[in-house]
């Protein structure tokens, strides 16, 4: 599905990109967003690869965008966006609300994340926020990165820098990398297994040593040591 392009009047003050691939959605928040004075969308999107082709020849100032996409992650577009502009301002729009993605978009660039279940009355505020320095977030998702924080935060726990810390010396392989990378922005096993030509059970052992470097029991943790400990590519 190819790029919708949305020209409106030049002289609006916030110009978005939206990147939705399910067309009522895609409706929706355009039309939300259109209500607004000063608020111009740009294009809409439906796939990573047209995104981020539109990306290559155009300046968004705020780049509203889904995680699942038919063909890739929204992780991706956030991040070549962050690249090519650094002042474009990104914000995820998605029903994913899970610790892992949440991570893997703020590492990314990301500076807000909403659900899809908000009202077109705080998306429109919170891309006004957005615009002026914010970070909005739906309530859930702030809770799920403060209660984090405080967990990566509890007294007597050496900090990840701190001499002594465990997990200073974590090194792991180029495969390794490769197959953590694909998990933190989403992918399942078998799609990580499909997108390396390796076997679910290659995935799988790879994950097992993973998890024992890193010393954590889920997918969850693993992405988020993995980002302290500099090991996944961020912005």
């Amino acid at each position: 599905m190819r790029s919708q392009n949305l020209s409106a009047a030049p002289e609006a003050d916030i110009r978005v990109l939206l990147v939705e691939d399910d067309p009522a959605t895609s409706a929706r928040l355009q039309s939300a967003l259109a209500s607004l004075p000063g608020i111009q969308v740009m294009a809409a999107c439906a796939q990573r690869a047209s995104a981020c082709e539109w990306l290559g020849a155009h300046e968004p100032d705020v780049l509203l965008c889904d995680l699942g996409l038919p063909d890739g992650s929204g992780i991706d577009v956030i991040r070549h966006a962050r690249r090519l502009y650094p002042r474009c301002d990104c914000m995820v729009i998605t029903m994913f609300g899970d610790e892992a993605n949440v991570l893997a978009s703020i590492a990314a660039g990301a500076t807000g994340y909403l659900l899809k279940d908000e009202s077109d009355d705080n998306l429109r505020a919170s891309v006004l926020a957005l615009r002026a320095g914010g970070s909005p977030m739906s309530p859930v998702i702030a809770r799920k990165v403060i209660t984090r924080l405080r967990s990566a935060s509890v007294p007597g726990i050496p900090a990840p820098d701190a001499p002594g810390a465990p997990g200073m010396d974590v090194t792991l392989s180029a495969r390794e990398t490769e197959v953590l990378d694909l998990i933190s922005r989403g992918y399942t096993y078998a799609e990580t297994a499909g997108h390396l030509a390796i076997s679910v059970h290659t995935v799988q052992a790879h994950i097992k040593n993973i998890y024992g470097k890193l010393a954590v029991n889920s997918r969850t943790e693993a992405v988020f040591e993995a980002h302290k400990l500099g090991l996944l590519k961020t912005l």
